[in-house]
């Protein structure tokens, strides 16, 4: 059984890692953040510490690591806002703990090369969720297109809109230098997927860059990508408002399109089993996308022009 702490407990995603631990049979010791109502750990590990303020809960752990090797802390699960995962992982590592971290594990190249350093420095491992790359489908996906032949093209369309209220953009999330902007906060997990199917990036062209979407197209190994992200209602399709629904993904390969918004709620404890029995997945498999979302974030959209994603025919550019 491993002991785990947690940073950023309160947050949406924290649940998730949460019910993980619980889920793979490992224990929850501490857990830390500034909103100090927790009912949910009722649910899971009443017992375990809990601080709203980082000083108490920094110097329990240093009180914990020092206790011995039966009660020392493992892992240090990561939750907080994007802008402070950096400081959050270097915080595990230099205090004898793993790391598991959300997405995206930081904004800024130089903070992955810096986490690099740390890791050989320590002998301490960070572990990404790049939970799409352990979803049955995409793994299914993956082992259908590695057996075609490898000098085919594929033409790919990635449609991702997650409609969000005026909060969205008054908190951290609708900071770019805080959240990374829209690519990083809501598309990094189907850049990862469809580079784990495709191959590497060898090409990124950006038509569309916004607060609150964005489009481009990339070039990978094996396929040609129109990627469109949006937080903004009314890009999403008639059939799905009328449903009531506030969330469309779709990708498809070649005009066929490929369906799997269900199976992502448990994926979290399969990551962790991952991560425990056979070391997950690390820097060197996370740094690609946060490159990816860097270049995209630093580049001059052109527009309409040649080739883009279908949806910025119906805007005006």
């Amino acid at each position: 059984m491993k002991n785990f702490a947690l940073i950023g407990a309160a947050g949406f995603v924290a649940e998730r890692h949460i019910k993980a631990i619980k889920e793979t049979g490992n224990q929850l010791v501490a857990a830390c953040d500034k909103f100090d109502v927790m009912g949910r750990m009722d649910s899971y590990f009443p017992e375990a510490e809990f601080f709203p303020d980082f000083g108490s809960f920094d110097q329990y752990i240093k009180d914990h690591q020092d206790q011995g090797t039966s009660s020392k802390i493992d892992y240090c699960s990561i939750c907080t806002p994007n802008y402070l995962h950096h400081q959050h992982l270097e915080y595990a590592l230099l205090n004898g703990m793993n790391a598991i971290c959300e997405k995206p594990l930081v904004i800024y190249p130089a903070e992955i090369e810096h986490l690099e350093r740390l890791e050989k420095e320590t002998g301490f491992s960070i572990h990404g969720i790049l939970q799409l790359r352990l979803h049955p489908i995409i793994i299914a996906l993956r082992e259908e297109y590695l057996a075609k032949p490898k000098d085919q093209i594929y033409d790919v369309d990635l449609t991702y809109i997650t409609s969000r209220g005026k909060w969205y953009y008054k908190s951290w999330k609708g900071d770019v230098s805080k959240s990374g902007g829209v690519t990083a906060n809501i598309g990094i997990h189907f850049f990862d997927m469809l580079s784990w199917i495709f191959g590497e990036v060898k090409e990124s062209i950006v038509n569309l860059y916004e607060p609150h979407k964005a489009s481009g197209i990339l070039y990978l190994e094996r396929a040609r990508v129109r990627w469109f992200l949006s937080l903004d209602y009314d890009d999403l399709p008639e059939s799905v408002k009328t449903k009531g629904s506030r969330t469309y993904r779709l990708v498809s390969i070649g005009g066929k399109e490929i369906e799997f918004s269900e199976g992502f709620t448990n994926l979290h404890t399969e990551i962790y089993k991952d991560i425990i029995e056979r070391g997950g997945y690390g820097l060197q498999e996370v740094k690609p996308s946060i490159l990816l979302t860097d270049q995209i974030r630093k580049s001059t959209p052109i527009g309409i022009t040649d080739d883009y994603h279908p949806l910025l025919t119906h805007r005006k550019i």
